[in-house]
């Protein structure tokens, strides 16, 4: 569906996105990583549990929140991919408890 439009294996990082290695390009976003990847379901939806992706891209609307390293509520669009991250799909229902211990 998504490809990217470069084509040199330069500046590749390594990251995990829902358990799957991935190759993404240092100062590109978790976003278009996870696009590149095949990975498109950012979060569910809190009472239907429908899968959610990202909308406007540009960190307006919040529907590409992901958990990043352990910390919900991250927007993919504006994140950066790092060596090493863990990106996974959030689901946050209305079951969900917070964790006080942060």
């Amino acid at each position: 569906m998504f490809r990217s439009l470069q084509s040199d294996d330069h500046n590749l990082i390594s990251l995990s996105v829902n358990g799957q290695s991935v190759k993404a390009r240092k100062g590109q976003s978790v976003w278009s990583a996870m696009a590149v990847a095949g990975e498109v379901v950012t979060r569910k939806a809190a009472l239907s549990g429908n899968a959610r992706s990202a909308y406007c891209a540009m960190g307006v609307c919040f529907e590409c929140v992901v958990e990043i390293d352990g910390l919900p509520n991250q927007q993919a669009c504006l994140r950066r991919v790092a060596e090493g991250m863990n990106v996974s799909t959030q689901v946050i229902t209305e079951d969900t408890e917070a964790d006080a211990g942060l």
